[in-house]
């Protein structure tokens, strides 16, 4: 008898949880659905001290004794901000303190300061067993100061003549010219040619990389990476491509697109980020201008790496110090957009403690793994929603409310609304959203912060503090769970029908 009640108490909890709770269809993952760390090898983690040699943390431009098997290390910790890749400054053998990875010596090489080939297999797949992808940066234009090359008869050829690429305004200058004095590689050359694919190809067969950040794109001829992009799709069909394109110009990197480069890093918009909340009261419209040429110009906007900064640039808490403001407020809400705009954002390594750099190498400073998390934990809550709302990643991008530096963005990906909301002013805002805007009878549950705005007649009052950012989703209105109350009272009818018969059961 207790078996057969015990049965009929169970039924309510199987039917209640077995219901669907409206998760959303699950479709086939692209590369504009990833959030990349980028990491500067040497700069990150010290986990072999084997291999420190020259280390010296007090010279900003010497070894500080980052490694791959740092990296190894701290794969965990990367994953539970919710990054879902990783991309790696470059690890090929380097010229006496190319700390950095872009003075190449020895294309098929590790370089000593970081580990071995066993090493770099062994990060690309521990990267894999937590689903995370992982990017290895690769030069093709140049190689370092000293290269034996220079001095061997043979490869007279394999170079252009040495003249500074400084004529910007002249592409066959800027694709032949030597860049900052780096010897500058003759693609056209066939032999060179083929010597860098090959390279390129034996690292993804070697260690399974899924794709290369290409440095200094402009610098190499568009018919080199239309070959380039071929060979590399020939080895992986789905092997990422993403070209750095240092110009404030769209149209002029979009054109890289049309040699099969996958991605683009978006300048344009590192600019505008900058410049929108490095400081207080100023109006994002111009950062929404970026989008709506992104639109017209590229081919699949999407795909574009965005970001606030990097190894090449004053670090965004520099720029935030020097206009006089507290640097993880103004770093809060530029992350804030960063996630929630159209793009994959790439997030320089140190950037979830706040880390501070001025220009190249103090933009390079060591990690710091024991400062206080709580900015981290924003970063990750940000990281979070990303990965679950599709309409973050995929979904189209509309700016509903632009005032100074109050802003609201829409986001739709089929079913699904999701709404951003900006205050970078100094005071609260309130903004009226409309029944045009919004859907009707509906509310907005605030995931990043907790909030509940329901709509009333007229639309929607939104209300946010000053100098913080949330992001809503869109829902049914919240009211009496009436299946779920019906349940809880047929499991009290059910109890007490059971502790009766088994009254019963002992008297008798």
């Amino acid at each position: 008898m207790c078996k057969r009640v015990m049965t009929l108490l169970l039924i309510p909890f199987l039917l209640f949880y077995g219901m669907p709770v409206g998760a959303a269809e699950k479709e086939e993952k692209s590369w504009q659905d990833e959030s990349i760390y980028f990491i500067m090898v040497d700069r990150f983690n010290n986990g072999d001290t084997a291999n420190d040699f020259d280390v010296d943390t007090k010279d900003p431009k010497a070894y500080h004794g980052g490694d791959l098997k740092g990296i190894i290390k701290r794969l965990d910790y990367i994953k539970d901000m919710g990054f879902t890749a990783i991309w790696l400054t470059p690890i090929i053998d380097n010229e006496d303190k190319g700390y950095h990875g872009y003075w190449p010596k020895d294309f098929y090489k590790v370089d000593e300061h970081f580990g071995t080939l066993q090493d770099a297999k062994e990060l690309v797949n521990e990267a894999h067993k937590r689903g995370m992808k992982v990017i290895f940066d690769y030069v093709a234009n140049h190689t370092g100061y000293n290269h034996p090359w220079l001095k061997d008869p043979s490869k007279a050829g394999w170079f252009h003549e040495k003249n500074e690429a400084i004529n910007y305004s002249n592409q066959q200058s800027v694709e032949e010219g030597w860049l900052y004095g780096l010897p500058d590689l003759n693609q056209d050359n066939p032999e060179v040619r083929d010597y860098i694919i090959n390279n390129a190809k034996w690292w993804i067969k070697e260690t399974g990389v899924d794709g290369f950040r290409l440095d200094t794109v402009k610098f190499v001829s568009k018919e080199f990476w239309t070959d380039f992009a071929k060979e590399m799709k020939s080895v992986k069909k789905d092997f990422y491509l993403i070209g750095e394109v240092w110009d404030e110009d769209p149209r002029y990197i979009a054109d890289y697109m049309n040699t099969g480069i996958d991605s683009l890093l978006n300048f344009p918009y590192q600019k505008e980020i900058t410049n929108a909340f490095s400081k207080p009261n100023v109006s994002a419209e111009s950062l929404y201008n970026v989008w709506m040429r992104d639109e017209r110009f590229y081919a699949h906007p999407y795909m574009l790496g965005t970001f606030i900064d990097n190894h090449d640039m004053k670090r965004f808490v520099r720029v935030a110090l020097e206009n006089k403001q507290y640097p993880p407020t103004r770093l809060k809400l530029a992350l804030s957009y960063l996630y929630t705009s159209p793009g994959i954002p790439i997030v320089y390594y140190g950037t979830e403690i706040a880390l501070d750099g001025g220009e190249d190498p103090d933009n390079r400073r060591l990690m710091d793994f024991k400062t206080d998390d709580k900015f981290l934990k924003y970063i990750s809550k940000l990281g979070e929603l990303r990965n679950q709302l599709p309409s973050l990643r995929r979904g189209s991008f509309e700016l509903l409310y632009a005032e100074n530096g109050m802003s609201i963005f829409k986001r739709v990906y089929k079913t699904e609304t999701t709404i951003v909301a900006i205050n970078n002013t100094t005071e609260s805002q309130k903004v009226h959203l409309t029944n045009e805007q919004l859907a009707q009878n509906m509310e907005l549950r605030g995931l990043l912060d907790d909030d509940l705005v329901r709509s009333t007649k007229d639309g929607y009052d939104l209300i946010l503090d000053r100098e913080k950012a949330n992001v809503y989703a869109l829902a049914p209105k919240t009211g009496l769970n009436i299946p779920f109350i019906a349940t809880l009272i047929g499991i009290y009818v059910l109890f007490m029908i059971f502790l009766v018969l088994v009254k019963r059961k002992k008297k008798q």
